[in-house]
C-alpha cells in the first residue's frame, strides 16, 4: 500500500507540474523584453552580434517539456519546426516540404539534407520518435494538447521519408499544432534533461554558452538550409546573445543610449519612445480577462451574480487603466494571431453597463440589499478579486477600480494580489473567486482545456465551467479539418461570453521596439529567419 501511495503522489505532483508550466505561458504571467545590439566585432559567422534581452531567466531549456514564453522564445532560434505560419495564418514549409491532413491524420514529407548540429541527419524516424515520446503519458511533457495531439501515434517510412500521425480524438488543427513542435534528433530524447542549458539543434542557431540569471549565447549554423520555405541563414546575425535584463525601464535607456536596439516594451515607457520616433513591430494579444469561479459554494457559480458584477462595471474604463490607454476592447477569448479563426466573438455578448439591470438581475435570483450590501439566506456577497501582480502596476490600478465599483455597488470586494507562480496556483488550488487570466493560444481548440472537462488536478478548467452549449460546438467544429470549423469554433466561444463563464475586457499590443535591426513578429516574439542588422 505504500508504494500504491508514493506513486499516486508523484502522479499527482507530476500533473500539477505539467499545469503549471503550460498556465506560464498561456496566461502571459511571464514578461519578455527583447533587445538586439549594438557589438558588432564579437559575432559569429558573418561577424555581427545581436543581444537579446528577457526580463527573467527562462530556466529550463529543454525542448520537450519547456513551455515558459522566454524558453519558446529562445528555443525558437534552435530549433526548427515542420511548417510556419505566415502573417495572414496560411502554412509554410519547414523542416517538411509538404504534408496532407485530415481531422485525425496527417502525413509530413521531412526535407532531405536537414541535420542537427552534430551532424547527424534529422530523418523521418526522429520526427516520429518524438511524437510518440510527448504523446507517451508517462513522460509527462506538457507539450501534449499544445503541438502533439493526446491520442498522437506516429509511424515513420525511411524510404520515402514520411511520417505518418495518427489520432483516435479529432484534432483539427494537426498541422498548425506542429510549429509549436521543436525537432531535435533521435539520440536527444534518451536524455532530454541534458538539453535544459545545452542543444543539440535542428535550427539555425546552436548555444554556445549559458549562464543562468546572466546570457545565453547562441551561434549560427554553417549550411543551414531548410528555414521557412527552404530559406537559408545568409543575411541572419552571426550571433545572438540572450540577456537577462529585469527592468522595463532600464531596457528602454539602453535602446535609447544606443546600448541595444530593439526592446520590448509594453508600459509607461512606450511614450518616450514614440516620442523619439523609434519604430516598432507589434503582436496582438489578449491583455485583459475575468475568469469566474463556477465551482459549488464560491458565489461566482450563480449566473445572476457573474451578469451583475459585469454590468456593474465599465469594461472600457477598466481596459483603458489598465492598459494606460493603449488598448482596445477585447474582440476575443484568446486566440493570437496569426490564428485560423479571426472573429469577434465578444462584441455586444456581454452585459451591458448597466446598474440598475445588475440590481434587477440579483434581485430576480434571491438577492436583497440589506444595510447598503446584497445578501442572501443571510449571507452577504462577498468576492475577491487575483491577479498577478507581474502583469505591472496598470493592472493593479484597474483591479482596485473594479473592487471600488463593486464595493459602491453594494459587493463585499477585495483585491487579491499575488506573484505569477502564486496565481497559478490559486487557480489550480481552487480557493478563488475572481481572476484577472488573459489566455493566449494559437488554435482555438487549445482552449477546451480551459473551459471544457475536468478541474485540477485532473484537467485545466480551472473555474469548474460547465457550458452543455460550449461542449456541443466544440465537438461538431473538431469533426472539421482546419478553418472550415471556424464558424463553429467561433460560435463555441460565444456561448461562453453570453454565458459569462469568461469576461474578455482588453486587448494589447505588444511593441518591440527597434533601432539597427529589422524583425517580423508574431505571438512568440521575434522571428528568427527575419532579423536582420541595418543602419540606423
Amino acid at each position: 500500500m505504500a508504494s500504491t501511495a508514493g506513486t499516486e503522489t508523484s502522479s499527482r505532483t507530476a500533473r500539477r507540474n505539467r499545469t503549471a508550466a503550460a498556465v506560464v505561458t498561456v496566461l502571459g504571467l511571464v514578461g519578455t523584453a527583447a533587445a538586439c545590439g549594438g557589438d558588432t566585432s564579437a559575432g559569429g559567422g558573418d561577424g555581427s552580434t545581436v543581444v537579446v534581452a528577457v526580463a527573467g531567466d527562462p530556466g529550463s531549456l529543454s525542448p520537450t517539456t519547456a513551455l515558459v514564453s522566454t524558453a519558446l522564445a529562445m528555443n525558437s532560434f534552435a530549433y526548427d519546426t515542420l511548417v510556419h505560419i505566415d502573417a495572414d495564418g496560411s502554412l509554410v514549409p519547414g523542416v517538411a516540404e509538404k504534408w496532407s491532413a485530415t481531422t485525425t491524420s496527417a502525413e509530413f514529407t521531412i526535407r532531405s539534407g536537414v541535420t542537427c548540429e552534430d551532424g547527424s541527419p534529422l530523418t523521418a524516424e526522429d520526427v516520429a520518435a518524438e511524437y510518440n515520446h510527448i504523446a507517451d503519458p508517462k513522460n509527462q511533457s506538457p507539450m501534449l494538447g499544445l503541438s502533439v495531439p493526446v491520442t498522437a501515434v506516429a509511424k515513420a517510412d525511411k524510404a520515402t521519408r514520411t511520417v505518418t500521425v495518427t489520432t483516435t480524438k479529432p484534432a483539427p488543427f494537426i498541422v498548425q499544432m506542429s510549429r509549436l513542435l521543436p525537432l531535435l534528433c533521435k539520440n536527444s530524447l534518451a536524455k532530454p534533461a541534458a538539453l535544459a542549458r545545452a542543444t543539440n539543434a535542428s535550427g539555425p542557431y546552436r548555444l554556445t554558452e549559458a549562464v543562468p540569471g546572466d546570457h545565453y549565447t547562441y551561434v549560427k549554423r554553417d549550411k543551414y538550409s531548410w528555414g521557412p520555405r527552404g530559406s537559408t541563414g545568409a543575411g541572419m546575425p552571426g550571433k545572438v546573445v540572450v540577456k537577462v535584463v529585469a527592468n522595463e525601464s532600464t531596457a528602454a535607456n539602453l535602446l535609447m543610449a544606443g546600448q541595444i536596439n530593439v526592446a520590448l516594451i509594453n508600459g509607461a515607457d512606450q511614450d518616450r519612445l514614440d516620442a523619439a520616433k523609434v519604430k516598432y513591430r507589434s503582436s496582438t494579444a489578449l491583455f485583459g480577462q475575468f475568469l469566474f469561479n463556477q465551482a459549488a459554494g464560491r458565489p461566482t457559480a450563480d449566473l445572476a451574480v457573474r451578469k451583475a458584477l459585469v454590468a456593474v462595471l465599465d469594461l472600457k474604463q477598466l481596459g483603458s487603466v489598465a492598459t494606460g490607454g493603449k488598448g482596445k476592447p477585447a474582440t476575443g477569448i484568446g486566440e493570437i494571431a496569426p490564428t485560423p479563426c479571426t472573429g469577434d466573438t465578444v462584441t455586444g455578448n456581454l452585459p451591458a453597463h448597466d446598474t440598475a439591470q445588475a440590481a434587477a438581475a440579483l434581485t430576480a435570483a434571491g438577492w436583497k440589499k440589506s444595510g447598503g450590501t446584497w445578501t442572501k439566506d443571510g449571507k452577504p456577497l462577498a468576492v475577491g478579486l487575483s491577479y498577478a501582480t507581474n502583469q505591472g502596476p496598470q493592472v493593479g490600478s484597474a483591479v482596485e477600480l473594479a473592487v471600488q465599483q463593486w464595493t459602491s455597488f453594494g459587493v463585499k470586494a477585495t483585491a487579491k494580489p499575488t506573484g505569477s507562480g502564486s496565481i497559478i496556483s490559486t487557480l489550480g488550488g481552487g480557493d478563488w473567486d475572481i481572476a484577472w487570466a488573459p489566455i493566449g493560444v494559437t488554435l482555438p481548440d487549445q482552449l477546451t482545456q480551459f473551459y471544457d472537462g475536468p478541474p485540477p488536478p485532473k484537467g485545466n478548467n480551472f473555474g469548474s465551467v460547465v457550458n452543455p452549449d460550449y461542449h456541443r460546438l466544440i465537438a461538431r467544429a473538431a469533426a472539421k479539418p482546419g478553418d472550415s470549423g471556424c464558424p463553429l469554433w467561433e460560435a463555441a466561444d460565444v456561448a461562453l461570453v453570453k454565458h459569462v463563464d469568461i469576461a474578455p475586457i482588453v486587448s494589447k499590443a505588444n511593441r518591440y521596439y527597434g533601432k539597427g535591426v529589422t524583425f517580423e513578429v508574431d505571438g512568440s516574439g521575434i522571428v528568427p529567419s527575419t532579423l536582420r542588422r541595418s543602419v540606423g
